[in-house]
């Protein structure tokens, strides 16, 4: 992990289609400090959690801001039908959250939001996230919120598709973002490629509030 200030650069956070061929195009622009083949990417201006109001995976409210208060918070807009990215990421999480103590566990909130409400129903989301970790929480709901929301973190996705074999394909931001628990806002984001030992190194810290 990489320490110090580095220049400020406009970065886009481009669109990822699991399993597909993304455009490469962008939803909103962050300001980033970031360095070439670092996993952490620290926000010059951090972003507030997104004002979502969803179904989590036993069909009840879930208030993402009022009930993440306080606590480290990854967040990841992606779908369960994605056959590479979503399951990469969430796994690499899994993992590297088993290398924390059990308080350490119970404070961090790990927070999946379907880009595909249509066919993430509260059961799906919840079948397909206890074979990932029964700790992590799962939200779905109406898909203008759900956009939105993620717009408001930089994060662009779009309406599910049909490709030319016919498989519905959604297309959404691959960035994992990290809230502190110290002011609820995320400084750091993650990028597709980062691993397992990347998570495993910076969780700690994330979990104390620090930058990595």
């Amino acid at each position: 992990m990489w320490r110090g200030s580095v220049l400020a650069v406009t970065a886009a956070l481009a669109l990822s289609a699991c399993g597909g061929d993304g455009d490469g195009s962008a939803g909103t622009a962050a300001e980033v400090s970031a360095e070439p083949s670092k996993a952490a990417t620290v926000l010059d201006n951090p972003f507030d959690k997104p004002d979502l109001v969803l179904t989590d995976t036993s069909g009840q409210e879930y208030d993402l801001v009022e009930e993440t208060k306080g606590h480290p918070t990854l967040l990841y807009f992606g779908y369960t039908h994605c056959p590479d990215v979503c399951p990469l990421t969430m796994s690499n999480i899994a993992v590297a959250s088993k290398a924390l103590s059990e308080d350490q566990r119970k404070d961090l909130r790990v927070v999946f939001v379907t880009s595909d409400p249509e066919r993430d129903t509260p059961q799906r989301l919840g079948a397909w996230l206890r074979g990932q970790d029964p700790d992590f929480i799962g939200l779905t709901g109406d898909f203008d919120a759900i956009q939105a929301g993620a717009r408001s973190v930089g994060i662009g996705i779009a309406p599910p598709t049909e490709d030319e074999n016919g498989d519905i394909v959604s297309t959404h931001g691959a960035q994992v973002l990290a809230f502190s628990p110290e002011d609820d806002k995320a400084h750091v984001l993650y990028g597709e490629d980062t691993t397992v030992d990347d998570y495993t190194a910076d969780l700690p810290k994330l979990l104390e509030g620090e930058t990595p």
